[in-house]
């Protein structure tokens, strides 16, 4: 690493690591409820997209202005895993299959894995060694999953697409989380970034396969406009790069472990999705997992 990104790497304290944590976790929630709901609207994954990066672009248009496409310092590797990671095809993965499927085992599948993958990227390819707490609460999350798989299997109420594409994209964000730790660039640098590069391919299939801006309510945009763009695409992402910063990538991917559980109740409570024994259980054991797995009840904490 150059001395340019040593420079832009800072030591936050923990307490603003958990600060950003929380605060994605509960804007992520939120995301999923909106995305699901923009499945009964005229808007598309490529719509939404335009939405969910445009305006991050245009609010943190002087950071990657200064820094461009490409920033000094940065590989291509760790910039591709980024964009892709966080991005644009993070982005079209996760929106498919959460129109097909309900926000409380959408936010089970993608929020209980990203956990997983994150530790398992940190054991097998950085040689992290969590400690037995962390493995606990990682083993919480994987049983959470299985609970929402065991009925599925046995309903047939999920897509089997679901169980691809939600870890798949799980996989996709730990990935980035990695990467950004290991970038150098800051929180708010990483989103601009992140955000031009989304924007310009979702402009690019909109050119190609078109759009429905144009016949969607105003009131419908308006919700994704908030939900997407400026909550998901520009709040969320900076906090979430406050909390890796902070607490590290492993243990800052744990905190959408909560996400679920935020999920499931909002289903519930707003959208009017059913809510059984195993879609409870599986978020509260999920959401349990969490904590042993962020390392909070750790002897080193």
């Amino acid at each position: 690493m150059n001395t340019l990104a040593l420079a832009r790497m800072n030591s936050p304290s923990t307490t603003t690591g958990y600060i950003g944590g929380s605060v994605t976790v509960l804007i992520w929630a939120s995301w999923i409820l909106a995305t699901r709901h923009s499945a009964a609207t005229p808007l598309g994954t490529i719509d939404i997209g335009l939405i969910r990066y445009g305006v991050p672009a245009v609010v943190l248009a002087p950071v990657w202005w200064r820094l461009g496409l490409l920033p000094k310092g940065v590989p291509l590797s760790l910039l591709a895993l980024m964009v892709a990671g966080s991005g644009a095809l993070f982005f079209q993965l996760t929106t498919f299959a959460i129109h097909a499927t309900p926000a409380a085992s959408a936010g089970i599948l993608l929020g209980g894995s990203m956990p997983l993958a994150a530790a398992l990227i940190g054991v097998f390819v950085f040689r992290e060694r969590p400690d037995a707490g962390r493995w606990l609460g990682l083993a919480a999350i994987v049983a959470g999953v299985g609970i929402l798989l065991s009925s599925s299997l046995s309903s047939a109420g999920i897509p089997w697409t679901s169980f691809i594409l939600l870890p798949g994209a799980a996989l996709l964000w730990a990935s980035y989380t990695h990467a950004f730790k290991r970038s150098g660039l800051t929180a708010v640098e990483a989103g601009a970034v992140i955000a031009l590069w989304s924007f310009l391919i979702h402009l690019g299939l909109a050119l190609i396969h078109g759009t429905s801006l144009a016949v969607t309510p105003a009131n419908e945009i308006a919700l994704q406009v908030m939900s997407q763009g400026v909550l998901s695409g520009l709040t969320a992402m900076v906090a979430y790069g406050m909390a890796v910063r902070a607490l590290g990538g492993t243990q800052a991917a744990a905190f959408t472990a909560i996400t679920p559980v935020l999920a499931t109740l909002g289903g519930g409570v707003l959208l009017g999705e059913e809510i059984g024994l195993f879609e409870i259980s599986a978020a509260v054991i999920t959401g349990l997992g969490v904590a042993m797995s962020t390392g909070l009840f750790s002897p080193k904490h």
